[in-house]
């Protein structure tokens, strides 16, 4: 018997989102909305001199799914760069398309029962590709 797709882990990372709340003042802002399911994510990004993540706001509408996938991001996201979170963002793509092993990013072990339906897969990647469009956004302004 495979494990409920939202178990009180799931449910108890959704809500931490509510410690990430949206900050104006950020030096980074993006939105970005998945378009099979409709979630969507408003991301503010502090970074430092080095383009790493220093701090993170966000406002999300997804599923409990997308939630604690913002959550994971949120939590380990300082201290990383854009290539950090965007081989991140591939790795769990390749671990939802069956060509890769679990991602390495911390918590992603709570989403492993999201595997078996593709229609959350976008929901959960949103946080990341939030991060990785603000963080190429300053990127390419520098």
């Amino acid at each position: 018997m495979s494990a409920p797709l939202y178990n009180r882990d799931i449910l108890a990372l959704a809500v931490a989102t509510a410690d990430f709340l949206p900050n104006p003042a950020a030096r980074l802002r993006a939105s970005k909305r998945a378009p099979l399911c409709g979630s969507a994510i408003i991301l503010d990004l502090d970074t430092d001199d080095a383009g790493r993540v220093t701090g993170i706001g966000m406002h999300v509408e997804a599923c409990a799914l997308g939630q604690a996938s913002a959550a994971l991001l949120a939590r380990h996201a300082p201290g990383r760069g854009l290539a950090e979170i965007r081989a991140a963002r591939d790795d769990i793509a390749g671990w939802f398309a069956g060509t890769g092993g679990q991602p390495a990013w911390p918590g992603f072990d709570l989403l492993a029962p999201a595997r078996d339906y593709p229609a959350r897969h976008g929901a959960i990647l949103l946080p990341f590709d939030a991060a990785i469009a603000a963080l190429e956004e300053q990127a390419a302004a520098a």
